[in-house]
């Protein structure tokens, strides 16, 4: 009985992965958001009367308005060093902490929410430049101690590490503008934070935690004299419209880059669903790879799927009948 030779399997093609971000890209573009942040706070650090002035224009319209928190607070807080010391660690340490792990944990494991979710936060960032430049503003704490504040941070400063005349390290108080209040990236950022944690946070605790932490950053803002109400009020501000134009920048973004890539072809990244080309014997390359890798070819007759007319002629062997 003749025997049918079984068709042989249609070649398997590899579809290009999606461009996938790298942790080595990602640390320098977020260590250049964060010097463009610490230099613009440094921009107007000499226009101290400007400052002051704005602080108290903030205060007179917070006590029109009846929200003027920052007494009472700053009082329980200069009052109680049980309340006011942990205040200064947080305002001091968690701001520069939670932020950053945050992100690592969104690359580690979302992400793909990772992207969408840092461009957000430093199209923030930079809307907050632009308040700090525009409106220097001098916190309560550096107000004339007959508006009733005390600076905390200089009160308590035997018990941590930062200086009495900033939140910096000690000797470094030179180095900060002090006068950066409006908007507060403090809340801002803890805000971040607090959604990234509420909504992708798998357990009640993180959901916690992401309730908790912007909630209590306000408060000790607000208690340890560095920001008034309405300075948190702009930094929630500065979040939402960052987040609205967040979709803005990533597509502005994706453009410039198609555009670069069009000039040097070789940033151009292939489509989801194209064949690797081959680009020597049995090499082939795929999108996210740096160096080819051999890949092993069906050698057959000119008759089955995936062979050329080539190979027969190198002698490849024919297929018993």
């Amino acid at each position: 009985m003749p025997q049918t030779e079984a068709p042989a399997p249609a070649p398997r093609t590899e579809a290009a992965p999606r461009t996938r971000l790298r942790w080595w890209t990602e640390v320098p573009l977020i260590l250049l958001v964060y010097g463009c942040y610490t230099a613009g706070r440094l921009l107007v650090r000499g226009d101290v009367s400007g400052a002051v002035d704005h602080g108290l224009s903030i205060l007179r319209l917070e006590k029109v308005l009846r929200l003027n928190f920052e007494h009472p607070l700053n009082r329980l807080f200069t009052r109680e060093p049980w309340l006011g010391v942990p205040a200064d660690f947080w305002y001091a340490s968690l701001h520069y902490v939670v932020t950053p792990v945050v992100l690592v944990w969104l690359f580690r494991s979302r992400a793909a929410l990772y992207r969408t979710a840092r461009t957000w936060l430093m199209t923030s960032t930079f809307i907050g430049l632009i308040g700090f430049t525009l409106l220097p503003t001098c916190p309560p704490r550096l107000l004339s101690p007959d508006h009733g504040f005390v600076d905390t941070m200089a009160h308590y400063s035997s018990y941590g590490w930062w200086g009495g005349d900033a939140s910096a390290p000690r000797g470094m108080g030179g180095m900060t503008n002090q006068y950066a209040a409006m908007p507060s990236l403090h809340v801002g950022w803890a805000l971040w934070c607090g959604v990234m944690l509420w909504r992708h946070g798998g357990t009640r605790w993180t959901k916690a935690a992401g309730v908790a932490y912007p909630l209590l950053t306000t408060l000790v803002v607000m208690g340890t004299a560095n920001h008034y109400f309405l300075d948190a009020v702009a930094g929630v501000a500065v979040m939402g419209v960052g987040l609205l134009l967040g979709p803005v920048v990533t597509r502005s973004v994706d453009r410039a880059r198609a555009v670069l890539a069009a000039r040097v072809p070789a940033l151009a990244g292939r489509p989801d669903g194209e064949i690797s080309p081959i680009v020597s014997g049995g090499c082939q390359t795929s999108a996210g790879e740096r160096i080819p890798r051999q890949r092993e070819t069906r050698l057959g007759s000119p008759a089955e799927p995936g062979a050329s007319s080539q190979d027969a002629e190198d002698g490849a062997p024919a297929p018993a009948r």
